[in-house]
């Protein structure tokens, strides 16, 4: 049995149907539909979905054990999906240096500028929304209803200008904590 699996996944706020093997689901940020293997069936008990194996299939105990994760990886797929129909993603990157910044141009373009002897452009995905503080431009914030596109996005701007260990600078997540090294001393 998965143990991710098992677990309920809360639609409250989200309009779900399901029909054989699609769930569709509609929130107020994003619509769309999810296909769930056919190893895999689904129950609505009041306002949450069951995932669990199909009884009509008979598997081996090999393809029993790869059922389990297939069974895990649908639920915490589904349930991105509908979090991100009814809340969305964000995630925070903070750009530190003298003169490092980010500016929005248009809706799905940013300009940044971080040391190096041209500014850079960069363009969003579909779906993705950027907004930077407008008294310094050295805090990103990305917003998307799927976070899969997100991290990728957040990945190839952190990767422009990676942080560096002995000052700092660069573009780091938020939440992440870098590890600074001391530099030369003297003797």
């Amino acid at each position: 049995m998965s143990k991710i699996g098992r677990r309920p996944i809360d639609f409250q706020g989200v309009q779900v149907d399901i029909k054989n093997n699609e769930i569709s689901y509609k929130g107020k940020k994003d619509a769309g539909v999810y296909i769930l293997p056919d190893i895999l069936e689904v129950e609505v008990e009041g306002n949450m979905l069951r995932l669990a194996p199909s009884r009509s299939v008979v598997l081996s105990v090999r393809e029993r054990r790869d059922m389990n994760r297939v069974w895990g990886l649908s639920h915490a797929l589904l349930k991105n999906k509908i979090f991100g129909a009814k809340q969305g993603f964000e995630i925070v990157l903070q750009i530190n240096g003298l003169g490092y910044k980010a500016v929005v141009t248009s809706p799905q373009k940013l300009i940044f500028s971080l040391g190096k002897s041209h500014k850079i452009d960069f363009e969003l995905p579909a779906g993705i929304a950027a907004e930077v503080d407008g008294k310094t431009g050295q805090r990103l914030v990305l917003k998307s209803s799927d976070n899969v596109i997100l991290g990728q996005a957040a990945g190839k701007i952190r990767a422009l200008r990676p942080p560096e260990p002995y000052k700092g600078t660069g573009i780091k997540l938020a939440s992440e904590t870098l590890f600074r090294k001391p530099g030369k001393t003297k003797s």
